[in-house]
C-alpha cells in the first residue's frame, strides 16, 4: 500500500489533531461500549482515560514504531462479569469486584509478559510454524466478520425508545455513502478524514430528522439521544470539568482488604485462558498491520516489545478505567483508508482521550452520536478487517487438503458463531475458530506432496 504518511514521518500539527480525531472517533464506540455493557459503575469517561494511558504505556515499550491504539476488550467481557459475580458468590462486598478487574487485568498482562520472554529467547519461527497464513488470514478475517452483527445491529438502533428502525438506517447508511464517497473522490482533505466528515455529516442528518420530528409530533423521527448534553450542570465546576470515577478509587482500601484466595483462584480461570486467545488477536493485528504499513513489525520494533506494551498497557489502563486493552482493529481500518502511518497520530490520539476525559461537555457530546451513526462508520472498518484477512489468504495453495480443511474450519467456526464455555471461562467466536484451525493443521500435518 502506497502510504501518504509513513510511521516515523510529522505531518502538521493541524493534520495530526484531525487524523488523531479520526482515530478517536473510529475507536470511541467500542472503547466506551465495554464499560457500558458490564455497568456495575464504570463509566465511558475512565475507560478513555485508561486507554489514553494504556496507548502511551504501548507507544513507549514500541519506542513510536507500531502506529496502533489500544482500546477496551470486548475478548473480556465475560471475564469482567466473572470477576463480579465470583465476588457476590464468595459472599463479598461489589468493592472487591473492582479490586477483582484490576488483579484478573494483572494476571493477563503477566501472560503476556511471559509469552514476550520466549519469543526474546527463543524467537518467532514457531510462532510462524503455529500459526501460518491459512491459520492467521481466515482468523483475521473472522474477527471482522464476528463484528459484522454489532455493525448491522447499530446500523437500524435508535438511540431513543420509540425512533424509527428505518430513521436510523438511513442516517446509517448516509454517514457510510458520505465516507466512502471522501475517501473515493475527495481531495486531499476528503480522502485524509472521511470519517469525521461521515460521522458529522450523520450527525447532522440525524438533527435534521429530530428538529422534524418535534416540530411535526412525530417522535418516531428520533433517533438521537442529547440527554447527555442536557443533563449537565453549568452552574457548578463539574459542568465543564471533572475526574473519571477511576476503579481503584470505586474498589477503595476495604475492597482490596475483602480479596480472599478463592476469589483469587476465580479471576485466575477467568482472565488467564482469555489472555491467551488475545495474544493470537495481537499477532494477527500486527500482521494485519504489517501488511497495510509495509514494515514487518514482528522483527522491528519486534514482537517483544508489542506484546510487552500491550500487556502492561493493559495492566496501567485497567487501574483507572477497569477494561483491559487491546490493539483495535477499528484503528488499524483507520490506518488503512487514510494511509496515514504516523504515529504521531496515535499519540496525538491518546492526548486527546485524556483531555477529552476530563471534559464533561465534550464526554457528554461523544455519547450524544447516534448508534446508526457509529453503525454506519464500522460497516466500512470491520469489512477492512475482514478483507485484510482474505489478503494475507491469497498466498495459500488451495489445491492442498491440508490447507482447504483449515481454512473451512476457521471459516465455517467463526461465520456460525461458536462459542464454547467452561464454568466461568467463555471461549469466544474467534477463540474456538483459531483453537480448532491450529488443531486441524497439526492434525493434518503429515500430508504429502503429490
Amino acid at each position: 500500500m502506497n502510504l501518504i504518511y509513513g510511521i516515523k514521518d510529522k505531518p502538521g500539527f493541524g493534520k495530526t489533531m484531525l487524523f488523531a480525531l479520526q482515530q478517536l472517533l473510529a475507536i470511541m464506540a467500542a472503547t466506551i461500549a465495554v464499560p457500558a455493557i458490564v455497568g456495575h459503575g464504570l463509566t465511558a469517561s475512565a475507560a478513555l482515560f485508561g486507554a489514553g494511558v494504556g496507548t502511551f504505556v504501548y507507544l513507549v515499550f514500541t519506542k513510536s514504531s507500531s502506529p496502533v491504539f489500544l482500546g477496551s476488550s470486548f475478548a473480556f467481557i465475560g471475564s469482567m462479569f466473572s470477576a463480579f459475580a465470583g465476588a457476590e458468590t464468595l459472599g463479598l462486598a461489589q468493592a472487591a469486584g473492582y479490586w477483582g478487574l484490576i488483579i484478573g487485568a494483572l494476571m493477563a498482562g503477566v501472560v503476556y509478559i511471559i509469552i514476550a520472554l520466549v519469543v526474546k529467547f527463543c524467537g518467532v519461527k514457531w510462532i510462524d510454524r503455529l500459526m501460518p497464513p491459512v491459520i492467521i488470514g481466515p482468523t483475521v478475517a473472522i474477527i471482522g466478520l464476528s463484528l459484522s452483527g454489532n455493525a448491522v445491529g447499530d446500523l437500524m438502533k435508535s438511540s431513543v425508545s420509540g425512533g424509527s428502525s428505518y430513521v436510523a438506517l438511513i442516517c446509517g447508511l448516509f454517514t457510510l455513502a458520505v465516507t466512502m464517497l471522501c475517501s473515493t473522490y475527495g481531495k486531499k482533505a476528503g480522502k485524509l478524514i472521511p470519517f469525521i466528515i461521515g460521522i458529522f455529516a450523520g450527525y447532522v442528518l440525524a438533527s435534521i430528522f429530530a428538529l422534524i420530528g418535534k416540530l411535526t409530533g412525530n417522535a418516531s423521527l428520533t433517533v438521537i439521544n442529547y440527554s447527555a448534553l442536557t443533563s449537565l450542570d453549568f452552574t457548578s465546576f463539574s459542568g465543564y470539568i471533572s475526574l473519571p470515577k477511576f476503579t481503584f478509587l470505586l474498589g477503595g482500601t476495604e475492597g482490596l482488604k475483602a480479596v480472599t484466595g478463592k476469589y483469587l483462584l476465580t479471576l485466575l480461570t477467568a482472565y488467564v485462558p482469555v489472555a491467551f486467545v488475545v495474544f493470537a488477536e495481537h499477532l494477527a493485528d500486527h500482521k494485519n498491520l504489517s501488511a497495510i504499513v509495509g514494515v514487518n513489525l514482528l522483527e522491528k520494533p519486534g514482537l517483544t516489545r508489542t506484546l510487552l506494551g500491550d500487556g502492561v498497557g493493559t495492566m496501567v489502563s485497567t487501574v483507572f478505567g477497569g477494561c483491559p486493552n487491546t490493539t483495535y482493529g477499528e484503528s488499524i481500518g483507520c490506518v488503512a483508508i487514510t494511509r496515514n502511518a504516523s504515529t504521531i497520530s496515535i499519540w496525538g490520539c491518546a492526548s486527546i482521550c485524556i483531555i477529552f476525559s476530563l471534559i464533561s461537555p465534550l464526554v457528554a457530546l461523544l455519547e450524544t452520536i447516534p448508534s446508526c451513526v457509529m453503525g454506519g462508520v464500522c460497516v466500512a472498518l470491520y469489512g477492512f478487517i475482514a478483507v485484510s484477512g482474505f489478503k494475507m489468504f491469497q498466498q495459500v495453495d488451495l489445491n492442498k487438503n491440508k490447507n482447504l480443511f483449515v481454512a473451512s474450519v476457521i471459516f465455517i467456526t467463526g461465520v456460525g458463531g461458536m462459542v464454547v464455555s467452561f464454568g466461568a471461562v467463555e471461549i469466544r467466536t474467534v477463540a474456538c475458530a483459531l483453537i480448532l484451525g491450529i488443531l486441524t493443521n497439526i492434525m493434518l500435518s503429515g500430508e504429502k506432496d503429490e
